[in-house]
Parts: structure tokens; sequence; C-alpha cells
């Protein structure tokens, strides 16, 4: 039956009538019951025409009694005018802006008889690619070393950087840094704890300045049960989350036990520093650091639950048992302040070091979609997230049934009133010490596949956000950090999408795999566009030797994913083409020589298809740290369970001292682009 009220309250509230999917020749319908749910998740009750009606009625309510929205964002040089005589507008930096002088980039205040709202003038475009440039991506938790504890640090980061600088690199990327618990499950990069604070398990323990003033940290290093737990985690082939954490924990707390015997108080520069940044941090950190040491607390009592089945008076930041468990519990407190300090200070230093070894873009970053659901986000910012709703994918040919991304989506509607103080924040955070940051399903700024509880993702339905305000924000501060912004823009693509990235300066994501024509072929290095960072593949495909050998599709059809051995093995004579197509468009390009056409080496191939990547005139190329030493596993099969596959915790096959001096590497090493931005 029509629903006009129901279908006029969506759509004022974002909710999309219905979407293109991936094929671009079939349109899916957003369904009533779909609308019903994700209306009332936003606080509204539709569930009759007559509730519907009642719901419009408040929001014309709510409007006619404001002047105006609590923020306006404009691009600078646009036409402004003060909408009254008194009418006040107080810039950034201080003063009073008069009409007809410019005026500056920046986040201003305009006061009209009481009321303010938040003036964000923004420039037109992010910073600018100044040449073409090649870079290494790795996953640093797989990173091996001779001297790491089992799973990648910053260190290793800093080493990478030097290496890559050598080689005429001009940026290193990584994953997400973003805080994890490191146990159990909880070890995806992309469903974080926290995506303002970093995970502290890539601390280099050796690495932090109070470490050799720490008697009872080196007597640990010189237990022989220790060494013996260190030796067994660097010769793991998988991260150990669990006894990683466990070890760098006990040290770090020996070690900030001497921190604040030694510095958090006194006028040494390292306490000089430390008290400078968490008042830089201000509550943001105070909450980040109270939700871990409540999240120890409960552990410590037996309680692993999330924050919602903590007792009420626990689940909010400002309550007055947080409060005095905040007093009663300083140094656990300061404890992950501290971590977070510290692992501050070794993330800028591996920045410098990239700078001094000749990076000119320097350290790549990863900005996640979302946080989970049980996140010190949620739980600090717990206003701005709706609960009942889920952010995913809808079906494609990957996953027919859609992708349930178990992650809350923040309320669109609630971003606005508070003036994006929560986007700017997460934007700032995500740039420090970046020359280049990567926004993960950059569509999410567009619009956002939500799915109710209980409901298949095939009846999820697509919410529209803020996109020119929110695109106007991060060019701001990434003309303010002079950092590069990608934008992951793969999956399901709104026709609209590549202009607005374009004309806002932002880097599309290119990947070889992806990059065919209509009958399968792949397409000619001249095609890819140039504002763009291309790679052979992502940290959710097959490595590119895992690509020749068809590694991908024995895992899938062992998961399940591929259901019979007939399409196993119709799956492996459809690779046997594309390993034919990739082979021909590589020698059409001189990427590889002919005569090694009919059975290159690993090495040969990986080589050609990082020199054909480096052909293309995309600004930017990224050659992963897996796909150079030749590893046959992904880190990730996306949509199977941990007793299946191991997802994020696969490490590399080779050290990185090994790897310095592998001629397969510098046989698969492609010729640098010129390196700079």
């Amino acid at each position: 039956m029509p629903a006009p009220a129901l279908r006029t309250l969506a759509d004022r509230l974002g909710i999309l009538p219905e979407y293109i999917d991936q094929t671009g020749r079939e349109t899916r319908v957003t369904a009533d019951e779909t609308r019903v749910a994700i209306i009332a998740a936003m606080g509204f009750d539709a569930a009759t025409e007559e509730r519907a009606a009642d719901a419009l009625a408040v929001l014309d309510a709510r409007e006619l009694v404001r002047k105006f929205p609590p923020v306006r964002v404009i691009v600078h040089d646009a036409a402004f005018a003060l909408p009254s005589r008194a009418a006040v507008l107080t810039l950034e930096r201080g003063g009073v802006w008069r009409e007809g002088t410019e005026l500056p980039i920046g986040y201003h205040t305009l006061t009209v008889d009481g009321e303010t709202q938040t003036l964000i003038v923004v420039p037109p475009k992010c910073m600018a690619p100044i040449r073409r440039a090649m870079g290494l991506i790795a996953n640093l938790y797989a990173v091996r070393s001779d001297r790491n504890w089992g799973v990648g640090d910053i260190t290793d980061l800093a080493t990478i950087a030097e290496w890559s600088g050598e080689k005429g690199a001009a940026f290193v990327g990584v994953n997400p840094l973003h805080a994890l618990r490191n146990r159990g499950h909880d070890i995806s990069p992309y469903s974080p704890v926290s995506r303002l604070y970093r995970n502290p398990i890539y601390i280099d323990v050796t690495a932090v300045p109070e470490f050799n003033e720490c008697a009872d940290v080196r007597a640990l290093l010189d237990d022989p049960a220790t060494l013996a737990t260190l030796t067994s985690l660097r010769s793991s082939t998988h991260v150990d989350y669990d006894r990683v954490w466990a070890l760098k924990r006990r040290a770090l707390e020996m070690i900030h036990r001497t921190f604040i015997i030694r510095h958090r108080d006194a006028r040494s520069g390292r306490g000089r520093d430390y008290r400078t940044y968490i008042e830089q941090e201000g509550t943001a950190l105070v909450n980040f650091a109270t939700f871990c040491a409540l999240e120890d607390h409960f552990a410590g009592k037996g309680e692993l639950r999330g924050w919602m089945q903590w007792p009420p008076e626990y689940r909010h930041p400002t309550t007055a048992d947080v409060v005095a468990f905040r007093e009663s519990s300083e140094n656990e407190v300061d404890f992950h302040r501290w971590m977070q300090f510290e692992l501050d200070r070794q993330i800028a230093s591996a920045a410098a070091t990239a700078r001094e070894s000749g990076l000119g873009i320097g350290i790549y970053q990863d900005l996640a979609i979302g946080a989970a659901t049980d996140s010190a986000d949620l739980w600090a910012y717990g206003h701005l997230f709706l609960s009942g709703l889920s952010v995913g994918a809808p079906p494609d040919d990957y996953a027919p049934q859609g992708q349930n991304w178990t992650l809350p989506p923040i309320d669109p509607r609630q971003l606005i009133e508070d003036r994006y103080a929560f986007w700017i924040a997460l934007i700032r955070a995500s740039l420090r010490h970046a020359g280049a940051l990567r926004i993960d399903h950059v569509l999410g700024l567009f619009r956002q596949f939500w799915i109710p509880a209980g409901m298949p993702g095939t009846l999820g339905a697509y919410v529209r956000f803020p996109t020119e305000d929110m695109m106007g924000i991060l060019a701001l501060e990434s003309v303010r950090h002079h950092v590069l912004i990608v934008g992951e823009d793969l999956g399901t693509v709104p026709p609209e999408v590549p202009g607005v990235l374009e004309r806002w300066g932002i880097l599309s994501s290119r990947v070889m795999y992806f990059e065919r024509e209509s009958d399968g072929r792949f397409r000619p290095a001249s095609s890819y566009p140039k504002l763009s960072l291309t790679t052979a593949d992502t940290h959710d495909m097959a490595t590119i030797t895992g690509f020749w050998t068809a590694r991908d599709i024995e895992l899938q059809h062992m998961a399940g994913l591929i259901e019979s051995d007939e399409r196993a093995a119709a799956a492996l004579a459809h690779r046997e083409n594309e390993r034919r197509f990739l082979v021909e468009r590589l020698v059409a390009e001189g990427a590889l020589k002919s005569s090694l056409a009919e059975s290159p080496s690993n090495a040969e191939l990986r080589g050609a298809v990082h020199r054909f990547l480096c052909s293309t005139p995309a600004a930017l190329v990224g050659v992963y740290l897996e796909d150079l030493v030749g590893e046959r596993e992904p880190v990730n099969l996306p949509g199977v369970s941990a007793d299946l596959f191991r997802s994020w915790t696969r490490r590399l096959s080779n050290s990185l001292e090994l790897t310095a001096t592998d001629p397969e590497v510098a046989i698969a090493f492609p010729d640098p682009v010129r390196a700079g931005r």
C-alpha cells in the first residue's frame, strides 16, 4: 500500500528510495519495512502513516524555532555577507571580520541575536601531488624482523622508510594503526576500539626513553623464560596477539612506573613534553584512557564484557561513578595516556626518519570507516551513534547477500548538530605525522549502506551524508597539514562520485585486478586516471603470487565461498584465461620481455606487474611489501571465520634484514617513479 508520509519522512532523514547495483543494470528499491526500522533507530516512530505524519510535524516545528543551522561550510572566495547589521563574525585567530575584506579559511563564529553558527571557510581542493611518485605499502603487524617481538613495530616502520628511500620511493603506507584490544577476535585494524587513538602493540619497548632507566624491565628481558617466549614469538608464522601484548604490556607497565617516579611531575624535558601532550589532547584522551582502565578493571574481575553490559553507572564518561573511578585509579588511567604519548613520539620519529631518508611524501596512513560496537569511541561519543543498525555493503558478485560490517553508523544529523566536531577531531588525529592519508570506503562520505538489526543485507538501504561539508573540512585540514588525500572508492560507486572526488582534489583508488575491459582483458596503462593511487591488489585480495598460483581460489573453496568442486574447477579455468590476459598486457606494455611470456619466474612476474603500474599516469603507485617478497597467502579473507582462516595474523616469510638483500626482491622492485610531492 502507498505510504506517502513514511516515504516523505524517509526522504527528509536522508534515506534513499533506491540505488543502482554494482552491475549498473539493476535498480534495488528500499523496502518500507527498512524505512521504518532505520527511522526508528534515528529516534522517530513511523510504524503507521499517522505516526510518520506526527514525526514530520515534529521536524517542521524544530526548524521553525531555529534562525539558522548550527554550522555552515563555504568555499574560500565564495560570496558571503553578514545576514543582518546585528551579526558579528569572529575570526578563528581573533578579531572581527569586516565586510569588503578577505574572509580567510578557518573555523569562525557567527553570532546573531545571541545564537551562534560555526562558519567553516575551506579551500577549493585538498593538497595536490606535485609529481608522480612510487611507494611501499606494508601491513605493519605482519612485518618480521630479527629484533621485534613477534609483531611489526614503529622501529620496523622507520627501517622500511630508510630502505625505501634508498630505492627511490616517496612514501611508506601502513594499515590503520587504530587502537585494538589485541586479544581473541579483536584484532582487525578495520574494527577498532578507537579511531582517535592508536594501538600500543606497535610501541618498540626498547626505544622508550625510560627503558634504560628501568632495572625491572632489563631484568625481565634477561630472564630465560622471557627469552624463550621472544624466540617463540619471533619464529611464529602468525602474530599471536594475546601473547605478544601480554609480554609487551608487562614490560610497558614496568617502564611506566619508572616514568611516574622520574618524569611525570618533574621538570625534565620528558615530563614537560608529556604534560604538553595531555593538555593538547584534552578530554578525548582522558576519556579514552579511562575507558581502557575500566576495561582492565572489569577484566580483572573476570568480566570480559562490552561496556554496554557494564553496570549502568559506568556506561558514560561523565557519571559520578566514572569520575570517582578515574580519581581513585589515577596511575591505571595514566598508563594508557602515557602509552599514547610514547606511541605518538615514536611515530613522529619514524616520520622524521622518512623525511631524512628522502621520502618526499613520508608516512601514508589509513583511516577505517568505523569503530566497533563495544568501542571507546561509542562509549565517549554515544550521542553520535545509532543502535540497531550496522554499516555494510549491498549485495554484489563477491557477497550475494551483502556485507554486514557490524559497525554502528554515525547519525549525520547529530554530526551537524555537533558542528562536525568529531569529524574534525578524527581527521586531525589521522593526519598527525602523515604525508598522505587513505580514507577507507570514501563512499561513506556520500552515502552509507545501513542494515537494520535482524535483517539480511539484501534489505539494507543507503542513507545520505553531508558530502560537500565533510569534503570541505577534509580539504581544510589537508591543506593545513600538507597531506595528500586518497579515497578508497571501490565497490558500488554512484556515477557522481568520481567527479566530486576530482573536484575536491582527492585521489581515487585503482586496483589492477579490477581494471578490465568487458571481455576480461586488462586495460592499458594509459587508461588509468592521473589523479589516483594505483596498486596491483589490496589487503582484501590475493597477492600477485596468490593470484598467479590461484591460491585465492583454493582458499575460497576450502572456506565454502566457492561451494562445489564444479564451481572451483570453473574458477580455475577462468583463472587460466586471466593469467594469459595479464601476460599479454604486460608484454604489450613492455613491462615483461616477450621471451619470458611462456613461463616467467615468480619474481619476474611481480617485477613486471610493478613496472606496469609505474608506467601508468597515476600520481601515486603503491607496491605492497607482500608482493615484493612474493607472499602467497593473503592477510585477509573477507567473510570467513577465524577457525577457517586466520585473517590479520599472517606474518611475512622473510625478515626485513633478509628482504633488503634478497635478489628476488631486487628483481621484483620497480624502477622508481620520480619521488616527491
